[in-house]
């Protein structure tokens, strides 16, 4: 994907080019900012990216990028008993925040989309450890 240049990245030293990979790992990160947000929900190639030891800090996010204005979507994966609106409302307003203050753009849309929910693994107590077959 491309960027076009707009007028105001236009200086008397040149211009000024934000890659649409640039605006996505602003997103996610944004996104995994709020409080109940579990991970991002990204396709198998982030997930073999991270599987050789690469953090991919735009996964789950998708930007489509113009002159002026940005729209991005967000797949997340939400912590259990957390209320979704109110974690994809937050989402919304600092992802907007977020990018408006660090690229100029506008962002005319950030679309959530909830893929999934994380349940917290119960804690083991020393009784059940204790009794483990092999140590």
């Amino acid at each position: 994907m491309e960027t076009l240049v707009t007028d105001y990245e236009r200086t008397e030293m040149g211009t000024i080019q934000i890659a649409p990979e640039v605006i996505e790992v602003i997103a996610g990160l944004a996104t995994v900012e709020v409080d109940g947000v579990a991970g991002m929900s990204g396709g198998i190639s982030s997930g073999i990216a991270e599987l050789l030891g690469r953090k991919n800090l735009s996964k789950g996010v998708k930007v489509e990028v113009g002159q002026r204005e940005a729209a991005v979507d967000v797949n997340i994966v939400v912590e259990y008993g957390r209320r979704i609106p109110e974690i994809a409302a937050e989402i919304q307003r600092n992802v907007k925040r977020s990018i408006e203050t660090m690229t100029g753009l506008n962002v005319v849309e950030v679309n959530v989309h909830i893929h999934d929910v994380h349940f917290k693994a119960p804690e083991k107590t020393e009784e059940e450890e204790s009794h483990a077959r092999v140590r």
